[in-house]
């Protein structure tokens, strides 16, 4: 159902059972797959690719155009997958000449007034709370939490599984599993609940636990560290997964674990 009230341009390309609700704007290089939701006042630029059961709130901005001195008119894209729920007043800006596309997976919650900046991509099943801003280029993994106000650094990657303590200002690396202090911006465990919840094996848990109880608590460098979390844990893919995102990474880890004794 498409309201009266709202603007569709006649060469957007809208699947079965959209609702496009009264004084939303749909421009005309958009798609929106099957069963969508475009709610009132939200609007969809050029540049959007939404795929089946989305939906977007009221004053919602989805493609809008990049916020970079860089970006000069290029045609770029912003692809958003299946099942995600883009809350009240989300802006989520398209590529710039850098990548071409902003990308968002599927099963994601986008709470209100989250911003994602161009060219970011954002895996599946994660949950972004109130007000967090992801600058241009920020990777996000599968499975992430955010808490709210927190405030992520242009460039800066995210493993999956991982979780951002609320008010957190990143502009380092948080690997996979991690839990990362809001106020140090230190290891502060493993996302252990959350791994439960997703099915992983106590066993593989036990094994993610005690490789990072080596990289962040035993007060070795991370490279040093890598070789002996491969050395010590038996190989999987988790374990490998971890090891390799910090051997990759361009802007370096979050902190290693420390006591509040130890940071007084």
């Amino acid at each position: 159902m498409i309201s009266p009230l709202a603007y569709v341009h006649p060469d957007a390309r809208l699947g079965a059972d959209v609702t496009v609700e009264p004084f939303a704007y749909i421009a005309g290089d958009v798609e929106i797959g099957d069963g969508s939701w475009i709610g009132p006042g939200a609007v969809v630029h050029d540049g959007a690719r939404l795929g089946k059961r989305c939906r977007v709130h009221t004053a919602a901005s989805v493609a809008c155009l990049p916020q970079d001195l860089k970006f000069a008119g290029e045609k770029t894209l912003c692809e958003i997958g299946d099942d995600n729920d883009i809350r009240e007043y989300v802006t989520i800006s398209r590529g710039t000449a850098s990548t071409g596309t902003t990308r968002i997976g599927d099963g994601n919650l986008l709470m209100a007034y989250v911003h994602v900046g161009h060219d970011c991509v954002v895996g599946s099943r994660c949950v972004v709370a109130n007000r967090v801003s992801l600058a241009g280029e920020v990777h996000v993994g599968d499975w992430v939490v955010i808490g709210g106000h927190a405030a992520i650094h242009q460039w800066t990657h995210i493993g999956d599984h991982s979780m951002i303590q609320g008010g957190a200002l990143l502009g380092q690396d948080l690997p996979p599993y991690v839990i990362v202090r809001n106020d140090t911006l230190r290891f502060a465990g493993i996302n252990k609940i959350g791994l439960a919840r997703r099915g992983f094996a106590p066993e593989r848990i036990a094994e993610i636990h005690e490789a990072c109880r080596i990289l962040f608590q035993s007060g070795m460098n991370y490279l040093n560290g890598c070789n002996e979390v491969e050395r010590q844990v038996p190989q999987s893919a988790e374990r490998d997964y971890l090891v390799r995102f910090i051997r990759e990474s361009k802007r370096g880890i979050i902190k290693p674990y420390a006591s509040k004794r130890q940071e007084e």
